[in-house]
């Protein structure tokens, strides 16, 4: 059996990119390196980790797209749950976030925004999906 650990996203720098989340979003720090290249965030069951572009870089030979340097966001997204897609919104803005689509209620009953990070990274907030 597989599950799903981590989420780790290469950033510009792991101690903003740390602040940012806990700043926005309340989320806790649970550790940083000395070298402040890899960072994590306890957010529930699986934890959101951030990595300096010089790990991914000595990780992957090849390379790889740089949210941060992106003009436009990537083909992948962190969602957040809350019971409340407007503050949660409010706060990313507030903390440097840019506004892609402010929330709108889907047809199936979901409240749904979309931000990007000052890490480039693209943030779905959403109320939970009910069942």
């Amino acid at each position: 059996m597989v599950t799903f650990g981590y989420t780790i996203a290469y950033v510009a720098d792991v101690d903003k990119a740390l602040s940012f989340f806990e700043h926005a979003f309340g989320m806790q720090r649970k550790f940083i390196t000395p070298e402040q290249d890899y960072g994590e965030l306890s957010t529930g069951a699986t934890t959101l980790s951030f990595a300096a572009h010089s790990l991914g870089q000595a990780n992957l030979k090849d390379g790889y797209i740089s949210a941060t340097d992106s003009a436009t966001p990537l083909g992948m997204e962190i969602a957040l749950v809350t019971t409340d897609v407007h503050a949660a919104h409010c706060a990313a803005i507030e903390h440097g976030a840019t506004e892609l689509k402010a929330p709108e209620l889907k047809p199936w009953g979901q409240t749904v925004s979309y931000v990007r990070c000052p890490s480039g990274i693209l943030i779905e907030l959403c109320t939970p999906v009910a069942s």
